[in-house]
């Protein structure tokens, strides 16, 4: 196995990077590390929580929650929840500020799958000028890059019929702060950036337990589509407007947390539960574009997000199978166990899949970091421990000399630029 792993960028700024493609090429950080090895600093944090970690330049953000649903043995009171956003220093992982955000509204209890991910689950996203958070039913939050307050607005206080709680990431488009609260209320809306007025609102029941990010992707034409996979459909707005521009009926229920991948003028969905499954559509139609499915599949995944390179797609689902599908065809490459990986109660991995460079990176909740080559049958390459024994389930943040890890009890940067 090489020492280092080619990347690139200068800045992560949402989930899954820059355009959310989650892929990105050439510098290079060390695809070995252990706690003694490679760890350029780490950081406790004064809470738990299931977002990815996000940088601007030498300022990095990243959110937890504390006073309930903490411990499973000692839960505590659910009016002491609370939310932080704090601002580490990306060189040095000092803490430069936090900023608390207070309870609006009461959350769903800590209980069933609640406990696997908790109350802080939406990854941040920033312009460089400012770092937008949103917290459930305790809105969405809007600070400049030195922790100023601008505004707050709330987006509801409704709950899914599961009670799982917030798990969709915020994203910017233009001027345009967007948030899928599917599960406060039922509705995508769009907030003006400066000012946090709402500008649009897209209301539809079956977003319930529609969790994933929404997608921006670019049609051969260069229009901007805001895309998100639902109950049996996925379908396109108008990111300016919030108009329905497209649609197709799915056979995939609900619970669909993955992002729909977009590369080139095709999207590819997955995700699902009880009926689970993936396929593929050409972006850009107009209406109901049903017959355009290109292909359909029952190869899923519950919560991670997949990659694409080379016309193939690469995941690392929830019950830790590697799977590699033909982007063309829809046909399953390679699946396979990855026995390095303690099968858990529930969910073995959370984060989305990386790639970077021809390598791709994944990180599991409680077996380390794996390192797998980008190819057809996705071979193993290494497994990386840091010996902390709380959850990793945030997607990590990549630089072009670092990779930022993010547990339940701190964060990591890994370099090789000691």
């Amino acid at each position: 196995m090489s020492a280092t792993i080619a990347l690139g960028g200068e800045n992560w700024p949402q989930f899954r990077g820059s355009g959310g493609v989650a892929a990105i090429d050439g510098a290079t950080f060390p695809l070995q590390w252990s706690a003694d090895e490679n760890v350029k600093w780490k950081t406790e944090l004064p809470g738990p929580g299931s977002s990815s970690p996000i940088f601007w330049d030498d300022k990095l953000f990243v959110t937890c929650y504390t006073g309930y649903g903490i411990d499973e043995k000692n839960v505590g009171e659910a009016a002491k929840l609370g939310r932080t956003l704090l601002c580490l220093d990306r060189k040095s992982g000092k803490v430069l500020w936090k900023k608390g955000v207070p309870l609006a509204n009461p959350e769903d209890d800590y209980r069933g799958y609640l406990t696997e991910h908790g109350y802080a689950s939406a990854t941040p996203v920033t312009d460089g000028k400012h770092v937008y958070t949103f917290f459930g039913k305790s809105g969405v939050h809007a600070f400049t890059m030195d922790g100023e307050k601008i505004w707050s607005k709330q987006v509801g206080d409704s709950s899914s019929n599961r009670r799982w709680g917030s798990g969709a990431s915020p994203v910017l488009v233009g001027d345009l702060l967007i948030v899928n609260a599917a599960d406060e209320a039922r509705a995508i809306i769009a907030f003006d950036k400066t000012t946090g007025e709402e500008e649009w609102r897209y209301d539809a029941k079956h977003l319930e337990l529609a969790y994933n990010t929404p997608t921006v992707h670019t049609s051969k034409s260069g229009r901007s589509e805001l895309v998100i996979a639902a109950t049996n459909e996925i379908f396109a707005l108008d990111p300016k407007t919030g108009k329905r521009l497209w649609w197709a009926e799915s056979e995939i229920s609900g619970n669909i947390t993955p992002s729909v991948i977009s590369q080139g003028e095709i999207l590819f969905a997955t995700g699902g539960y009880p009926r689970k499954g993936s396929f593929a559509i050409e972006g850009g139609g107009s209406g109901d574009v049903t017959d355009q499915i290109l292909w359909k599949s029952k190869t899923s995944s519950s919560v991670p997000s997949s990659v694409y390179k080379d016309g193939l797609l690469f995941l690392v689902n929830t019950g830790a199978s590697a799977i590699v599908m033909d982007s063309v065809k829809g046909e399953t490459v390679t699946k396979r166990s990855v026995e390095a990986v303690k099968k858990r109660k529930k969910f073995s991995i959370y984060a989305s899949t990386l790639r970077v460079g021809d390598k791709l990176l994944v990180v599991s909740r409680r077996d380390g970091a794996f390192i797998f080559e980008a190819g057809k049958e996705m071979k193993l390459l290494g497994v990386n421990t840091l010996g902390d024994d709380s959850d990793f389930n945030a997607t990590p943040a990549l630089a072009k000399d670092a990779i930022y890890l993010r547990s339940n009890k701190a964060v990591y940067c890994i370099s090789n630029g000691l």
